[in-house]
């Protein structure tokens, strides 16, 4: 599937400096930066500096380097925000929302990272 990028959403214009944002990491390869409207007491988006609409887009056709990049960046955030359960954080939930039926609201690829409370199931069983 052919992606088109509008270099006009909001994260486009963040990357660019034109609208400010509370920043937690920033690499060569990635933003990181808390969300506007927390859904938990931890909530802060990681993007890749590509033009990337989502994740299936980036993967795909992102180079070798800006896919080690982002993921390493990912890590760096959580290393950061002390929520990673292998080194006594209280563990995270990562969201990539994609495309009409996954509720992406901006069409840049982003990460969710949220923690700081019990978040619950993200979605009802399908057996329930």
């Amino acid at each position: 599937m052919a992606y088109t990028y509008d270099d006009q959403n909001i994260f486009a214009k963040i990357l660019r400096g034109e609208i400010p944002n509370d920043t937690v990491y920033e690499d060569d390869f990635a933003l990181a930066f808390r969300d506007i409207q927390p859904q938990a007491p931890e909530h802060v988006l990681v993007i890749p500096k590509g033009p990337y609409v989502t994740y299936d887009h980036f993967a795909t056709t992102a180079t070798d380097a800006e896919i080690v990049g982002y993921t390493r960046a990912i890590g760096a955030v959580c290393a950061a925000l002390g929520v990673e359960p292998g080194a006594g954080g209280m563990g995270y939930r990562m969201i990539a929302n994609s495309g009409d039926a996954g509720v992406q609201e901006v069409p840049h690829l982003h990460v969710h990272i949220l923690s700081g409370r019990m978040l619950g199931r993200m979605l009802k069983r399908f057996d329930d």
